[in-house]
């Protein structure tokens, strides 16, 4: 059954552009610049720490946390750890991010530890979700891997089924984004392509979910309000590009000039109940 219609997008980027979230990232090498320099874009304020001296401080200026588990190491794991402790002591927002969960035992103890700190939002890719709900033993990394639409369904499944267990919303990304908390779920279409040619898209797509979180009652509807922007402005640096090299100047632009009166922007969203 289709509902009313979720948060404007246009409402929840100008609020954020107003706010200037500062957003704690702990996210991979690959991602550190791209991630940063999105942020920004977008209307948010970037801050990257990851040693352990410094978490609590970090923490306590900070809006929101994204934790990307890209490129790991114990004691980067210990850090995040903190950060998710934090967060979650301090009822702030966090996003985790389990890249390619399914390619290694380390990258599943880090993720299993981070659960125990109740993330607000776990954004993955479908390989990623089903990993994560146990449903996949085995990913080749960061890739999604099928997207057609038995996979997508499955993935879905697999999406509200981990929201329902871990009490939180799950962002799957890809081909059509899903976003669920387990009782409604919001489709969200749009987006280019050439997003699936650039390292880090995901990565950042994480991080500016935590910006959209901060001052939001309604995790699912925030989420759902970052994912149409980024699809915005991704459809819209598609349009232009010739390739992976000319979409990343060409999406950063449209991340800056994206208009919050859009009406593409509401129209990407579709909320449901879920049965």
């Amino acid at each position: 059954m289709t509902t009313s219609h979720p948060l404007s997008p246009g409402n929840a980027l100008r609020r954020l552009r107003q706010t200037t979230p500062l957003v704690h990232n702990i996210t991979n090498h690959v991602a550190m610049t791209p991630t940063a320099n999105t942020l920004l874009a977008i209307g948010a304020s970037p801050l990257m720490a990851h040693a352990q001296q410094e978490i609590q401080e970090i923490s306590a200026i900070s809006a929101t946390l994204s934790i990307n588990i890209g490129t790991l190491s114990p004691s980067w794991i210990e850090a995040m750890q903190l950060a998710a402790m934090c967060a979650h002591r301090d009822g702030k927002p966090w996003v985790l991010d389990p890249v390619g969960i399914g390619a290694s035992s380390l990258r599943q103890y880090a993720c299993r530890a981070l659960l125990e700190y109740r993330p607000s939002v776990i954004r993955a890719n479908a390989s990623e979700v089903l990993a994560l709900a146990g449903e996949m033993n085995q990913g080749r990394g960061v890739d999604s891997g099928d997207d057609g639409e038995d996979a997508l369904e499955r993935a879905s499944r697999a999406a509200i089924s981990l929201a329902r267990t871990q009490n939180c919303v799950v962002a799957m990304t890809g081909r059509v984004d899903v976003v669920t908390d387990g009782q409604r779920q919001i489709t969200i279409q749009g987006g280019h392509a050439l997003m699936g040619r650039v390292t880090a898209m995901g990565c950042a797509l994480s991080s500016v979910v935590a910006a959209f979180l901060a001052g939001h009652d309604d995790t699912l509807q925030a989420t759902a309000a970052a994912l149409a922007c980024y699809a915005e402005a991704g459809e819209t640096a598609g349009q232009s590009a010739q390739g992976p090299g000319s979409f990343v100047p060409r999406f950063m632009d449209a991340l800056y000039t994206l208009d919050a009166d859009s009406p593409l922007l509401a129209s990407r969203l579709e909320l449901t109940d879920v049965t």
